[in-house]
């Protein structure tokens, strides 16, 4: 079953283009993971920054966070909030996500 990680940590910038311009790197190794659909998310008056991963199952979300924690942890991100969920397929298939094999 597909599931869906969300993470989010305090992030001070930059945005927007810019940050886009700083992240490419790191975009591009993300991007190399097998199986791996990422959303870049960012919330300048919060000052928080993150993602929304789609995985095809449990495991593998379970392996990249981990993963991707200790390498935020490594960037100096000192909190890193987490939440994993099961997709419902039947009704995700209705909104056209990107499950397909």
């Amino acid at each position: 079953m597909a599931v869906l990680l969300q993470v989010d940590f305090p992030y001070s910038g930059p945005w927007g283009e810019d940050m886009a311009q700083a992240m490419r790197g790191l975009a591009e190794s993300i991007a190399q993971e097998p199986g791996l659909w990422k959303i870049w998310t960012e919330n300048r008056d919060a000052s928080e920054a993150g993602g929304i991963y789609l995985f095809a199952d449990r495991a593998s979300a379970e392996a990249y966070l981990q993963m991707h924690r200790a390498r935020l942890l490594g960037f100096g991100v000192p909190q890193v909030n987490v939440k994993l969920f099961d997709v419902n397929p039947a009704l995700s298939a209705i909104d056209r996500a990107p499950l397909g094999g």
